[in-house]
């Protein structure tokens, strides 16, 4: 059965293993033989080890312990795919017939976007012992209760059948199998004699930026898949990256993930398509926020898009509202001077606290360099209540000043907007729009797991960070108990202290950085 044993053995085990270890090894990534079956063009190229060793196989088992208490994850993996396989009637010994000739490293490779999906992959394993990878791949052929055939392709004999019409021979000394059926294998076969994704240029500098000595890493050309779907994209999405220096038709991306014996990294860069690599540093503001939030994003140089998106929308104009190049004049008049706000703005952080349905809250903070985002605050507040829009009110707390919004669409709190010193902050409730004025007190830059996540990021400042005790509390609180799913991972997720992620730029290209913390 050679899709019950030889696909769960090969391309199970190799998921199965990047899942938990993510990327690690000693051996730099920054070039790829297997590569050399992708077809040239493919969309997503994913590489790994398939056998850990050393201080990486410990920091495996380790998250795999304190995950799952599972003492060794390669063994726990076999066995499951040994028991499912015996299930099927058709028991399966991987320790003689997959480990003697299974190779250090395996590859996936998708050529194509096909009405939305990825097409289906190409699995490349090298092979320590092709005469054994040959055997192994008859005798499976032989035993599968669906028959396979005999072919051959410019001298490469291989098996095609199976009940999913799968193509798996041995190409130079890697097993190649196509679960793209015969053109896929004939397709790797043509990659390794001419042409493949590891010879253009475009993967060659992708690759060289993943981590090194990853175990595993992911090559995607974004700009490939936005083109194979149809520019499925839209234009208000286009605008936003490009606006954040990135330009989609010809981005790359690599990401690569590392695991310590505590946590799971995942490194990420992305070729901007000859953009400007986004810069800054917000981190300062987030650490500002308040202490129970269980999620903390912020974005440097928020101004700068924010005055790119003003200068867009008034070109473009509202269609039925107000006529191109009418905004800014139309706003002016009622003294709201939109590019003087987008000037003195700096940096924008968003957070969410509560733990249950009633108690959820959360405000956006902006920094400002002049009294103008304040200005501004005040005056749409007194404008709202003179052109009588309905709910408005004013507010005014501990020398907080603005204004609120109840109606029956925001449900039971106001949408309050308030502003003091050189902040902004606009909250779903009064209390967490003050406290995202606060700049003393209690607040995230005191909370251990905070301090955990900027210190596992290094020199990478923190721009994104989810309490995992907060965020589950939450998740308890707002999923039914009939979700079983849920229930079920539960025992998994009370495991993550906290997720961090920073961003910056390296040599030209946006990078960034997620780490999950995992208890001990």
């Amino acid at each position: 059965m050679t899709e019950t044993r030889l696909l769960p053995a090969l391309a199970a085990f190799f998921a199965a293993v990047v899942f938990f270890a993510g990327c690690g090894g000693s051996d730099s990534s920054s070039s790829s033989d297997l590569a050399g079956f992708a077809a040239p063009g493919s969309l997503v190229y994913i590489e790994g080890k398939l056998q850990p060793s050393g201080t990486l196989k410990a920091n495996v088992d380790s998250l795999a312990k304190a995950v799952g208490g599972i003492d060794n994850l390669g063994e726990f993996i076999v066995s499951k795919l040994e028991d499912s396989a015996r299930g099927d009637g058709e028991p399966f010994d991987y320790a003689k017939e997959v480990e003697p000739w299974l190779g250090e490293k395996a590859g996936l490779a998708f050529k194509d976007l096909k009405d939305g999906k990825l097409s289906e992959p190409v699995v490349i394993v090298e092979s320590t012992d092709v005469a054994a990878t040959q055997e192994f791949i008859d005798a499976q052929a032989k035993q599968s209760k669906v028959p396979y055939r005999n072919a051959s392709y410019k001298g490469i004999d291989f098996e095609v059948g199976g009940s999913n019409g799968n193509a798996i021979g041995v190409i130079g000394e890697s097993l190649v199998m196509s679960e793209d059926g015969e053109s896929g294998f004939k397709a790797a076969v043509d990659a390794s004699n001419g042409e493949s994704l590891a010879d253009e240029a475009r993967f060659e500098d992708a690759i060289s930026a993943a981590s090194d000595g990853s175990l595993a890493d992911a090559y995607v050309n974004v700009g490939g898949l936005i083109d194979a779907s149809g520019n499925g994209i839209s234009p208000s999405a286009q605008a936003v990256l490009k606006n954040s220096g990135i330009d989609p038709s010809e981005a790359t991306a690599v990401a690569s993930i590392v695991p310590g014996s505590a946590q799971v990294e995942i490194d990420l860069s992305s070729d901007l398509g000859g953009e400007e690599a986004p810069s800054g540093d917000a981190s300062a503001l987030i650490g500002s926020l308040p202490a129970d939030s269980f999620v903390a994003l912020g974005a440097a140089g928020f101004g700068d898009q924010v005055k790119k998106e003003i200068d867009e929308l008034d070109a473009s104009g509202i269609p039925g509202q107000v006529p191109p190049n009418q905004l800014k004049s139309t706003l002016n008049a009622m003294g709201i001077d939109l590019d003087k706000i987008a000037v003195s703005l700096e940096d924008a952080a968003l957070f969410a606290q509560g733990n249950s349905k009633s108690t959820l809250g959360g405000a956006l903070v902006l920094t400002s360099n002049s009294d103008e985002a304040a200005t501004t605050v005040a005056n749409l507040g007194v404008l709202l209540r003179r052109t009588g829009a309905p709910g408005v009110t004013a507010v005014s707390s501990g020398g907080a000043s603005g204004f609120s919004i109840r109606s029956q669409e925001l449900g039971k709190k106001p949408l309050v907007a308030v502003a003091k010193g050189d902040r902004v902050s606009i909250g779903y409730g009064l209390a967490p729009a003050l406290q995202g004025l606060a700049v003393e007190g209690e607040t995230l830059s005191g909370v251990a797991s905070y301090k955990a996540a900027v210190s596992a990021l290094g020199d990478t400042p923190i721009s994104g960070f989810v309490d995992g005790g907060r965020a589950l509390s939450l998740a308890e609180a707002l999923v039914p108990p009939s979700k079983t799913g849920f229930q079920e991972a539960k025992r998994y997720l009370k495991s993550i202290e906290y997720v961090g992620i920073g961003t910056g730029s390296s040599d030209g290209l946006a990078t960034a950085k997620l780490i999950v913390g995992v208890r001990e």
